[in-house]
């Protein structure tokens, strides 16, 4: 079926330098499942196509404050990986979103991300359903965690919620094939870049 530009959103999650970028924290443990992809080159061919057709861009960086005051003090999983490494820190480069997918005049930036489901500490749902969206495309990182919580998130509130599967990665290949393989389906419809653009009239 046809996406109706006016009630869809795509929303980029974590396209900063601290993974899309060489010297950033994360870029290594990412950049063999960018490359495989392509998934930056597509991200970009998705987000130019999607904002001339009148769909809603959201960017939905993460950030801590010097010292990640934000989380506990002793963080464990995907966030002590953060804490260790300095990543993501307010106002230093690696933080910051890409030059090649940087907000553009009429985009959104979601603030207040602080965790891995982008819904749980921002106003994305208030934004998302002022705006009258129905459709949430997303797009970035990680594939199996940032992205799949927030798709999560937006299957159970009702939105149609599709992924793209060639715009996400991962610190594995094994995990976003697994991820993409077995989890998307259930809670989302996973699409192609190409295939989501052709949606588009």
């Amino acid at each position: 079926m046809p996406v109706d530009p006016s009630r869809t959103a795509l929303v980029l999650i974590e396209f900063q330098n601290d993974f899309t970028t060489e010297g950033g924290v994360l870029h290594d443990a990412v950049e063999t499942v960018m490359t495989s992809s392509d998934m930056l080159a597509n991200t970009r061919r998705v987000v130019a196509e999607a904002r001339e057709a009148g769909v809603a861009i959201l960017h939905a960086p993460i950030h801590f404050a010097p010292g990640y005051a934000e989380i506990t003090a002793h963080p464990y999983g995907i966030l002590a990986g953060v804490v260790e490494g300095n990543a993501f820190v307010k106002g230093e480069w690696g933080a910051e979103i890409c030059e090649s997918l940087a907000p553009q005049p009429g985009d959104i930036v979601v603030e207040g991300k602080r965790g891995l489901d982008t819904f749980a500490s921002t106003n994305l749902d208030f934004m998302l359903r002022s705006k009258g969206i129905e459709t949430i495309a997303l797009a970035g990182f990680l594939t199996n965690c940032c992205v799949e919580s927030t798709m999560r998130t937006g299957y159970e509130r009702g939105f149609e919620v599709l992924t793209l599967t060639d715009c996400v990665a991962a610190t594995s290949q094994a995990e976003h094939d697994a991820a993409i393989a077995y989890d998307y389906p259930m809670f989302s419809k996973p699409i192609s870049a190409a295939d989501f653009l052709a949606l588009l009239p």
